[in-house]
């Protein structure tokens, strides 16, 4: 820094301190000023608590914030792909149906309204996903620009005024000691950063259609995703019903044991298993030498590893859908190393790291509390 930056600094802390300690007085801004810096500062406060606000109304489980953040999807929500890379509860939930339902076959109706259901909570993911998408570009990235770029710039300016303001009203108090020259500039500067932040700060106020246009947005993008929402639900329910009415209209087959077989239980047979009583010959060292080496050898059956830390293993095959997931098949054990929600676990598989639902693996060694 020069040291006619050094002494302008200088300046502006001596007066800060005077006022501040002293009870000097600066130079006032009017009113109109000030009331649009108070609008400015209502505004900006208002912006920043909607968008973390909006954020959670998109994701409320704060787990799912985090796996948004870890799989590193934020920029892919801009419309770059159809799905932000990570579960919607209602998928879950779907997907926990159907893989039941096929378990219970088509011959049962349980079954059959499982995988209506399933499919119809998969759609309803499908339709999340769309309001996830719609309402990051057209509000909140338009918000946050605002934040980034517009309201950043009004502070700047606003912290640059205050600044000449403290350096002239220091060279003021000085007048007569400091060359008129110098109090002057010191005058024009303040005045010129004044009109500068007066007329960001109208310009921001003045153009506030805009973010009304966003909020708009927000509001379109909610009654597209209700509506669609609705109408999967209405669906399910006229299939749900009509599953209900022809249940109840089959007749009901009533359970008729099958007959007993008769069971032959044979001869009686001699305590010993119907082979004669006889001395047993005593056994000579030979013969009991060669017993022991005739006995069968028993195979070492296939063990998993050792469960020295935390692990579960897989009950189903799992194909990953998005990034990040791990991928695994029945019977494999995966080595936990952390639980992102009461739905996922993040575990380690064959050098690989990666999510996976919770309901396709048996916890064998939990994580620690």
């Amino acid at each position: 820094m020069s040291v006619a930056g050094l002494k302008k600094q200088f300046y502006k802390a001596s007066q800060l301190v005077s006022e501040k300690v002293g009870g000097a007085e600066g130079t006032k801004l009017d009113d109109d000023f000030k009331e649009m810096e108070k609008k400015v500062d209502v505004t900006s406060k208002a912006v920043a608590e909607v968008l973390v606000r909006t954020i959670e109304y998109l994701q409320p489980n704060p787990a799912s914030r985090a796996k948004l953040t870890m799989l590193n999807t934020v920029s892919k929500i801009r419309g770059q792909v159809k799905s932000p890379g990570y579960p919607q509860s209602e998928g879950l939930l779907g997907e926990s149906m159907i893989r039941h339902g096929k378990e219970l076959g088509g011959e049962s109706n349980f079954g059959d309204a499982l995988l209506d259901a399933g499919e119809s909570m998969k759609r309803l993911a499908e339709v999340k996903d769309s309001l996830d998408i719609e309402v990051k570009q057209n509000f909140i990235d338009p918000l946050q620009n605002l934040c980034d770029k517009d309201l950043k710039e009004i502070q700047h300016h606003l912290k640059k005024l205050e600044g000449r303001r403290l350096d002239f009203d220091y060279k003021k108090k000085r007048q007569g000691k400091i060359p008129d020259e110098e109090l002057r500039q010191a005058l024009e500067k303040f005045e010129e950063s004044k009109e500068v932040a007066e007329t960001s700060m109208h310009n921001l106020l003045e153009t506030d259609v805009e973010q009304v246009s966003q909020l708009s947005a927000l509001v379109d993008a909610q009654l597209d995703y209700h509506r669609q929402a609705m109408q999967i639900l209405e669906e399910l329910a006229d299939k749900l019903k009509r599953r209900v009415r022809e249940a109840s209209s089959r007749p009901r087959r009533e359970y008729k044991p099958k007959p007993r077989e008769p069971y032959d239980l044979g001869e009686p047979e001699q305590s010993n298993g119907g082979f004669p009583c006889a001395p047993a010959p005593k056994a000579t060292a030979a013969s009991s030498s060669f017993r022991s080496s005739d006995k069968p050898i028993r195979t070492p059956s296939r063990s998993m590893p050792p469960l020295d830390q935390p692990s579960c293993k897989a009950l189903y095959d799992f194909e990953p859908e998005n990034d990040g997931e791990l991928g695994f098949h029945e019977g494999d054990v995966i080595t936990l190393t952390n639980q992102i929600d009461e739905n996922w676990y993040e575990g380690m598989l064959h050098g690989q790291s990666g999510f996976f639902p919770l309901s396709y693996v048996e916890v064998l060694v939990p994580l620690p509390q």
